[in-house]
């Protein structure tokens, strides 16, 4: 949704929540071990805890993978058992390898390598990637940098539960997330409620300002 107050290159990056929406459980992605997979091989008997960055990002994705951590260390609940975390990169460059990175820099957060079996962070090719965010209503940007290239993208931060078979349950933005909350919002999804709509204060990430034709720090 369109903000107003918000620069111009960031009005079209929010979110819309799209509860009790259908995600695409057939979109192709690979693993953080290189290997296909489909986002529905993750949805079965737990609700998921769902999240969309970019893996080169240097700002605002760090920041909500680890406060998404924090959060689940103090809920009681065990990822692979109570839950499962899927990521999945919305930048078609990102690699295998940089997931494979990033999930050992998330489970050393989460404080539990044995909890591997259940976080999965994923890459894909536009299309797949096009699925989920439309699904999601996850909305951002790509940004053209100073060498032309669009390798940027502003974006907003947001976690995601969804239920067992794959409908969005609830939506938490920011970058630190109430644990009771959070707690509660797995409860719901495991037992297939949808939670109903929360005023969401968004923050937004680029690390370029084409209005001032250099990079800058947007985090509002």
């Amino acid at each position: 949704n369109v903000q107003r107050g918000l620069p111009t290159y960031l009005q079209h990056a929010g979110i819309s929540q799209n509860l009790n929406n259908e995600l695409p459980l057939s979109a192709k992605f690979l693993d953080s071990s290189g290997q296909p997979v489909t986002l529905g091989q993750y949805f079965h008997d737990r609700p998921i805890v769902l999240a969309q960055v970019y893996f080169s990002c240097g700002m605002l994705c760090p920041q909500v993978m680890h406060g998404a951590a924090e959060s689940l260390k103090q809920t009681g609940f065990k990822a692979g058992k109570d839950y499962d975390v899927v990521v999945a990169s919305f930048d078609p460059k990102d690699t295998p390898q940089q997931a494979a990175a990033e999930k050992q820099r998330f489970l050393g957060w989460l404080g539990d390598p044995s909890a591997a079996s259940g976080v999965h962070f994923l890459t894909g090719t536009q299309p797949s990637i096009d699925a989920l965010t439309h699904a999601t209503g996850f909305h951002y940007v790509s940004v053209q940098g100073p060498d032309g290239k669009m390798d940027q993208f502003a974006h907003s931060s947001v976690i995601m539960v969804a239920t067992p078979d794959g409908r969005l349950s609830k939506y938490f933005s920011g970058i630190q997330y109430v644990p009771r909350d959070l707690r509660l919002a797995l409860v719901d999804a495991s037992n297939h409620k949808i939670g109903s709509a929360a005023d969401l204060f968004l923050l937004y990430c680029c690390s370029y300002n084409p209005s001032s034709g250099r990079y800058t720090v947007s985090i509002l």
